[in-house]
């Protein structure tokens, strides 16, 4: 095991005891008879997203143990601390009635939960995007630049794309311009060979009239006094599926596993790879800062807030979560949840593919 957190977690706790002996460490006798859990549960009986759910905590498990070890050589506690909570996301979980109830922490870092939250915004974007008579995928980046140029890169970006819209919009309130009307999310890519760091947006507009200024006015912006972008690496394609197109768009904020430079070295054999310091680079450089945005129009009226739902079991199972067998396992009878079994290919990424060497 390649991370020293991964490994304090290890030395003097049995994590594989309960599997193995199907005994349980905590006397169930000391649990209340009813139980109270909130929320409406996730489907118990689907098997297919029981192991998307296994594969999805164990990629976030691996990665979040290297970035701890980053952030904490770096000093960083309060980060450290965020990791953390991604990483005790859904450690343990509860199942009665064909129902599975656990917490989430609603990190950047956590897959199962930035999976929730594009579920989320699929479900309210959806129908406006169908709407638009062409809508128009649109991507506007910058030249790469290292680490430490990187946070004034994405604040630059904001302020970038802020005065594109107040322009167009003094324009269009003028009647001699259009209204841009879009969503949009920021996004960076690593490139190891390089060692630099790729801000971009990616947007989709409401046709290819909005895409085109859009794309016209960003280099002019940012080449105002020295060329910052190239009108090569801009792009702008008709979208064909505006579910795929939102699927495309809600992203994590950095790419987990690195391709390899494909452009400096086609011949290249190197595997994807996760660069845990570059990320943490990554996920500094976007702290407090809005991934995902609208602009130029107004979503339909939500439902009124509910309150969450709230629900006694009278019969209920425990599980934990244990990384050395990348499954949940019942605190009663020892036996695991999903029978999840990692890929050989993704158990050996993420075992030995973590890179933390790099600035």
């Amino acid at each position: 095991m390649g991370s020293s957190t991964e490994q304090s977690l290890f030395l003097g706790h049995p994590l594989n005891t309960l599997a193995q002996s199907g005994t349980t460490q905590t006397d169930h006798a000391y649990y209340p008879t009813e139980k109270l859990v909130f929320g409406k549960g996730s489907d118990l009986t689907d098997a297919q997203a029981l192991q998307v759910r296994a594969k999805r905590k164990a990629i976030t498990n691996a990665i979040i143990l290297q970035l701890i070890d980053v952030a904490k050589a770096k000093g960083h506690t309060a980060r450290v601390q965020s990791y953390w909570n991604a990483y005790h996301c859904n450690s343990h979980v509860t199942t009665a009635n064909g129902k599975l109830y656990t917490k989430y922490c609603k990190t950047r870092y956590c897959t199962l939960c930035l999976s929730i939250r594009k579920a989320t915004i699929i479900n309210r974007y959806l129908s406006t995007i169908e709407q638009w008579e062409q809508p128009y995928f649109v991507t506007l980046t910058v030249k790469a630049v290292p680490y430490q140029l990187l946070p004034k890169w994405i604040e630059a970006m904001k302020v970038a794309f802020t005065r594109i819209r107040q322009r167009c919009n003094k324009r269009h309130q003028r009647g001699k311009g259009i209204k841009l009307v879009g969503i949009k999310s920021l996004e960076c890519n690593f490139n190891p060979s390089k060692q630099a760091y790729n801000p971009h947006y990616h947007i989709i507009t409401a046709n290819k009239e909005m895409a085109t200024t859009l794309v016209v006015e960003w280099q002019k912006t940012w080449n105002a006094k020295t060329k910052l972008t190239s009108p090569f690496a801009q792009d702008m394609r008709a979208v064909y599926s505006n579910e795929g197109a939102l699927v495309e768009i809600i992203k994590y904020g950095a790419k987990l596993f690195t391709e390899p430079d494909q452009k400096t070295n086609p011949n290249t054999n190197v595997p994807r790879q996760v660069y845990a310091a570059a990320l943490d680079n990554i996920f500094a450089a976007m702290q407090n800062i809005r991934l995902f945005d609208r602009f130029g129009f107004n979503l339909p009226p939500s439902p009124s807030a509910k309150a969450v739902e709230q629900t006694f079991l009278q019969h209920s199972e425990d599980w934990q979560y244990m990384s050395a067998l990348n499954d949940w396992v019942n605190v009663c009878s020892g036996e695991v949840l999903t029978g999840y079994d990692l890929p050989p290919q993704l158990s050996y990424l993420l075992a030995s593919g973590m890179n933390t060497d790099l600035a």
